[in-house]
């Protein structure tokens, strides 16, 4: 993971599928479960849903609060 990618997943949207155009740090965590049993899809958009994946199974949302769009505005 590089420091970077936290910031990708508050800004980068969800490409193809169900939820195409959502951002990928709002997916709902049964999607990125989904994911994480049938496999990932290759390239960044799959290291992306991965590490989203890692950090909603670890109860570790509130790590990316900070670096949503909005967030910055009222700072």
């Amino acid at each position: 993971m590089k420091p970077e990618d936290l910031e990708l997943l508050v800004t980068r949207t969800m490409p193809f599928g169900k939820h195409a155009g959502c951002v990928i740090a709002d997916l709902p965590p049964n999607y990125l479960g989904w994911f994480a049993r049938e496999g990932f899809p290759p390239g960044e958009i799959g290291r992306l849903l991965q590490l989203m994946y890692e950090i909603d199974h670890n109860d570790l949302k509130f790590l990316l609060k900070p670096l949503r769009p909005h967030s910055r505005e009222k700072a």
